[in-house]
């Protein structure tokens, strides 16, 4: 299976490429034709430390029509590369956020409905057989009952100078929260969100470095999800997230990297923790193979990646106005 990871813009882009490289029967392909202002080639220098071919531009890439292809651009050019991967029939996996704006990402997964094509959204926490059980959970409602509240935290260490940095905590940690909430109330629409921010441990001005979000959906249920970049501590939820699902007989939580043993590390004066399970990332490009060799789709996909992303914007609107954001019933996203 032809497999291509489309720049080398996002922080995780590079560990997509090894784990993509280390996996049997795939054959890696990638390209960083944009490269950065003050790193022209990055890509190539990426590709050549890690021992995989490099395409000097995305026709070149383009014309070997991978099978799949990972999307880690920056968010504007998420558009284009999408429905490029559409029109050679890849599956793609996308890095939040979707898209730009709201438009732009609509444009996306119709293109990919169009070309007949699944388009995931690079979500780990989703995959894997614990969420799956706690969805199974969730949904028969035995012991839980009805979901009433739902609280999550990631809260993963400032990563200074990268594209996440620059984004901010809401639009780097809040989808990954998010897409668990949509997952499990299985695509309810969000009819209010409030949020609020600071900037106290970043280092870029008027970019948030802590928010905390409460959205309500409907049927009830409220959702509140602490977003902000933790300490380089390595703290429980630093690796992932961690959820609290509240029902009304009976409550479920779920680690995405549970915690094993932690203590005082006396060489680094913190605490530290060690954790257990496999890499969640490995898990996700696991998965997303299997699906393509198999013909079908897991974890969040492009429409749930919309209402994220219609989800953080009125957030940002929010923190804009300080005041809470109601959002229409949005329309059917696919015609």
């Amino acid at each position: 299976m032809k497999v291509a990871v489309l720049s080398f813009a996002h922080e995780r882009a590079t560990t997509y490429a090894q784990l993509l490289h280390d996996m049997p029967d795939v054959q890696l392909v990638v390209a960083d034709p944009d490269g950065a202002p003050d790193d022209p080639a990055r890509g190539r220098s990426t590709a050549r430390r890690l021992g995989v071919t490099y395409m000097d531009s995305w026709d070149q890439l383009f014309a070997l029509r991978p099978d799949a292809v990972v999307v880690t651009s920056e968010a504007d050019r998420r558009r284009e590369l999408v429905e490029r991967a559409t029109a050679v029939g890849a599956q793609v996996l996308c890095e939040h956020p979707l898209a730009a704006d709201e438009a732009d990402a609509e444009a996306m997964v119709r293109a990919c409905e169009d070309a007949g094509v699944r388009l995931s959204m690079a979500s780990p926490a989703c995959f894997g057989p614990a969420f799956a059980a706690v969805r199974r959970e969730i949904a028969e409602g035995e012991v839980l009952g009805g979901l009433t509240a739902v609280h999550g935290a990631y809260n993963r260490p400032y990563p200074a100078g990268t594209q996440d940095a620059r984004a901010g905590a809401l639009a780097s940690n809040a989808p990954h929260l998010l897409d668990m909430v949509d997952a499990v109330l299985d695509g309810a629409p969000a009819e209010e969100v409030y949020a609020q921010s600071n900037s106290i441990l970043g280092t870029e001005p008027g970019v948030e470095s802590g928010a905390l979000v409460t959205v309500r959906y409907a049927g009830g249920t409220v959702v509140s999800i602490d977003c902000s970049w933790g300490s380089a501590d390595t703290g429980p939820t630093a690796g992932g997230p961690a959820m609290t699902f509240i029902g009304d007989r009976a409550s479920v939580e779920f680690t995405a990297v549970p915690r094993l043993l932690g203590g005082f590390d006396s060489v680094t004066s913190s605490e530290r923790w060690v954790t257990r399970g496999d890499d969640p990332y490995a898990v996700m490009l696991g998965e997303f193979i299997g699906g393509v060799r198999q013909g079908s789709g897991v974890g969040p996909d492009g429409v749930a990646g919309v209402r994220t992303l219609r989800i953080t914007e009125a957030a940002r609107a929010s923190l804009r106005t300080g005041q809470p954001v109601e959002l229409a019933v949005p329309q059917k996203v696919l015609p």
